[in-house]
C-alpha cells in the first residue's frame, strides 16, 4: 500500500511539472488568440474577402481561425477598423517594441493606439481596400480595351502559390491579384511591364515612377499593340494593357496605406477592379508615382501566370 503510495505522489508530482511547463505556452496561445479576437470582425471578414467566404460560408469560428492562420500574414484585415500590416509598418516605436508579434499588436491597438488617435487601418481613414474585396465576373475577354476577367483575391493555396512565384520575402504590407486574358496580344504587355516592376528596392524617402521603371511604351522596349483608353473611347496602341499592371499596383498601395503622389483614374471604367482602384499611364503626362514613407526599405514584387497578376509590398 504503501508502495502504492510513493507511486501515485510521484506520478502526481510529474503530473504538475508538466502542467507548470506546458501552461505558460497555454495561456500566450491564449493571450495571442483573445488579441485578436478584440480586432476581428466575421461579417466584414465574410464580405470582404469572397474567397474565403467560399470556402466557410458565415462560420464565424472558421473564418477567425482563417484570419489567424493565414489572413494576418497576407496582410488582410480583421475589421473595416484594423489591419495588423498596416498597424506595424505605421509606427516605427512598435515595430521596435513588438518585433514580429502580430498578435501584439492587435493588443496594443485595443488597449492603447485607439485612445493614442493612432490609425489601425490601411489607408489612415478607417476603412481597409482589401486585396480580395473586387467583385465577381465570368468576364470573358471581347478584345476591348482593358477587357480581363475580373480580379478575385487568392485562396489559401493559391495566396501561398503566389508567393512562392514571387519570392516575397520580410513583412507584406500590401498586396492584390487580378486577372486577365493570356490568349490576347495586352498579355504580352502585362507581363512585360510586370517583370519590369518585380524586385524593384524603393529606400526611405525614395520616390518611385511606375512609367520610368516600365520604360517608354515602344516596340524596341519589346511591347505590342493592344487595345487602350484614348479620351473616353476605344482605341489601341503600343503598350495597351500595361494599366492593369499599374492599377494592381495602385490596390496594393491603397491596401498598405501607402498614398500616391501622382495617380490618374482612366477614362472609362476598367473591368479588373471596382471604381477608383484604378491607375492609368499615358506617354509623359500621367504616371502613377508614390514615395516610401517608411523608415524600411520597400521591395515591390509582382508576378503572372495562368492568366493572374499578383503585385506585393513589403518592409526589408
Amino acid at each position: 500500500m504503501r508502495k502504492k503510495s510513493l507511486v501515485f505522489g510521484m506520478m502526481t508530482v510529474m503530473f504538475c511539472a508538466g502542467m507548470l511547463f506546458v501552461s505558460p505556452v497555454q495561456t500566450r496561445a491564449a493571450q495571442g488568440a483573445e488579441a485578436y479576437r478584440a480586432v476581428f470582425d466575421a461579417r466584414y471578414y465574410h464580405d470582404a474577402y469572397p474567397d474565403v467566404a467560399a470556402a466557410f460560408g458565415n462560420d464565424s469560428a472558421a473564418l477567425f481561425n482563417h484570419f489567424v492562420t493565414y489572413g494576418v500574414k497576407e496582410g488582410r484585415s480583421a475589421s473595416a477598423e484594423f489591419n495588423p500590416q498596416a498597424y506595424r509598418a505605421r509606427y516605427a516605436d512598435l515595430q521596435q517594441a513588438f518585433g514580429n508579434d502580430m498578435a501584439a499588436y492587435c493588443s496594443h491597438y485595443i488597449s492603447f493606439g485607439r485612445a493614442e488617435g493612432r490609425s489601425g487601418s490601411g489607408d489612415g481613414s478607417g476603412y481597409v481596400a482589401p486585396a480580395a474585396a473586387l467583385p465577381a465576373s465570368d468576364g470573358a475577354d471581347t478584345g476591348a480595351a482593358e477587357k480581363a476577367d475580373t480580379g478575385a483575391g487568392t485562396s489559401q493555396a493559391g495566396g501561398a502559390e503566389q508567393k512562392q512565384n514571387q519570392n516575397v520575402s520580410g513583412n507584406v504590407i500590401g498586396s492584390c491579384t487580378t486577372k486577365y486574358e493570356t490568349r490576347i496580344p495586352r498579355a504580352k504587355n502585362v507581363d512585360l511591364a510586370a517583370s519590369r516592376i518585380n524586385g524593384v528596392v524603393v529606400q526611405p524617402g525614395e520616390s518611385f515612377s511606375f512609367s520610368a521603371a516600365i520604360l517608354p511604351r515602344t516596340t524596341a522596349n519589346g511591347y505590342v499593340e493592344a487595345p487602350i483608353y484614348i479620351n473616353g473611347t476605344v482605341g489601341t496602341g503600343i503598350g495597351g494593357g500595361v494599366c492593369q499592371v499599374s492599377s494592381t499596383l495602385y490596390a496594393a498601395m491603397i491596401n498598405a496605406g501607402l498614398p500616391a503622389t501622382e495617380r490618374h483614374a482612366h477614362s472609362l471604367p476598367v473591368p479588373y477592379l471596382p471604381a477608383g482602384y484604378d491607375a492609368t499611364i499615358a506617354g509623359t503626362s500621367k504616371d502613377l508615382k508614390f514615395t516610401n514613407i517608411y523608415g524600411q526599405p520597400l521591395v515591390i514584387y509582382a508576378s503572372t501566370g495562368g492568366g493572374a497578376l499578383t503585385v506585393t509590398l513589403a518592409l526589408q
